[in-house]
């Protein structure tokens, strides 16, 4: 099974073929989810899947689950995908390689005429980057019921579009039922780094043990509007203590050091400033803080310094300061076995490959909750990604396909 005909050269051609719609003039991608690009693309891997036998199911949140039997079709699945919706100055290979290299095993094992003994199943999963609709990762947080799905479905963007009422704009409301995605035996995800371990230290593959702990919080700073001509004494300027906070963000994920000398990740990405004119003072100002480690005690230090340096500063400019929590993904390890199955992969092939932890968010990471679960890492240029200069090579490409197709078939054909 390891000899079936995989194409590097037809993943490529696939991934450049999909990058072209919503591509962008400088060469990135944008296919935010569940606009009619989102839904191009979805048919478009749906017409790639039937060529060679799939049969498509769609489940109520729009999440694609493409099948291919197995000789022993009473077994559970083992899946395998990503998602195809990007950041709106997103890349060509964030989430689209798992998809495409998942596509590649199936028209390998077509070509062949060869039967895995599990079934094997392709999952396209929907609004994995949470760019239109937040938080993200919504398909596979409703299929492992993290997410209930009336919830997921009522959602909107921030012109006030109804995620339900998209997903049936653009054609992709399933009838099936969500939680069915949950009954797998093994779930595997091909991933590009979106960091610069992997192409620092040499490696083709990334084997991931496991993703960090992350912490959201939203903050809400309220003071009091003033002409720009007053006195700055009297002021209560809602900017300047949020500023305070936001440059708080990196001191406090720098000094938060783990036994083993990890330190934190913190990002403020979102800001909203009111009544943004050019001569008044800020009344509020509301931004995003996220958070994230690999030691859960420092994640949860790090929020409690943040929320004494809020203190500090309300009480220092007279302003009232609110740190809400949005959303906790714990520390999640992934299955010992898959792992190691991924590491004789590796080492089988050849390949120079490390340990590696995730620090983002994943469709896997959510799955990881209800069934044994592993991801790969190919590298990427300079660590870049959400971006349009995304840029990966066709040999590392290449190379996460055959550890993919590796791990999947030997999982498929083991005896449970």
């Amino acid at each position: 099974m390891t000899n079936i005909p995989l194409s590097g050269a037809r993943l490529w051609d696939s991934l450049m073929q999909m990058a072209q719609i919503g591509g962008t003039p400088k060469g990135g991608c944008n296919r935010q989810t569940l606009t009619e690009l989102d839904g191009q693309g979805r048919h478009l891997l749906a017409r790639w899947a039937a060529e060679v036998g799939c049969s498509l199911t769609v489940d109520r949140l729009g999440n694609m689950a493409l099948r291919r039997e197995g000789s022993e079709p009473g077994r559970k699945p083992v899946a395998f995908g990503s998602h195809l919706d990007t950041q709106p100055t997103g890349g060509k290979f964030d989430g689209i390689l798992g998809v495409l290299a998942g596509l590649e095993i199936m028209r390998a094992l077509h070509e062949a005429g060869a039967t895995t003994r599990a079934p094997l199943l392709l999952i396209n999963w929907t609004n994995e980057e949470g760019a239109r609709f937040s938080p993200p990762m919504m398909g596979s947080g409703g299929a492992m019921g993290i997410f209930p799905e009336a919830e997921v479905l009522s959602k909107t963007d921030t012109d006030g579009v109804v995620f339900g009422q998209a997903l049936s704009a653009i054609g992709w409301a399933g009838t099936a039922e969500p939680s069915a995605l949950a009954d797998c035996a093994a779930y595997l995800e091909l991933h590009i780094e979106q960091g610069k371990l992997l192409e620092d230290g040499g490696h083709d593959i990334g084997v991931v043990t496991h993703a960090l702990a992350q912490r959201w919080y939203e903050v809400t700073v309220t003071g009091e509007e003033a002409h720009g001509g007053s006195p700055m004494a009297s002021r209560r300027d809602a900017l300047m203590g949020a500023a305070g906070l936001i440059a708080a963000v990196e001191e406090v994920a720098l000094a938060t050091i783990a036994p083993s000398g990890e330190p934190g990740r913190g990002t403020v990405g979102q800001v909203t400033i009111y009544p943004s004119s050019r001569n008044i003072t800020p009344s509020r100002v509301w931004f995003s803080i996220d958070t994230r480690h690999g030691d859960p005690d420092c994640l949860d230090a790090m929020g409690a310094a943040l929320r004494a340096r809020a203190a500090e500063i309300a009480a220092a400019r007279h302003l009232s300061i609110t740190v809400e929590d949005f959303w906790y993904s714990p520390l999640t390890p992934f299955d010992a076995r898959l792992v190691q199955r991924c590491r004789d992969a590796a080492t089988a092939r050849g390949l120079n490959w490390r340990d590696i932890p995730t620090g983002i968010g994943h469709d896997a990471v959510y799955v990881a909750r209800r069934v044994p679960t592993v991801m790969l890492f190919t590298p990427c240029h300079g660590g870049l990604s959400h971006h349009e200069a995304e840029s990966i090579s066709p040999e590392w490409a290449e190379a996460g396909l055959r550890v993919l197709a590796d791990a999947v078939i030997a999982t498929a054909n083991e005896d449970i």
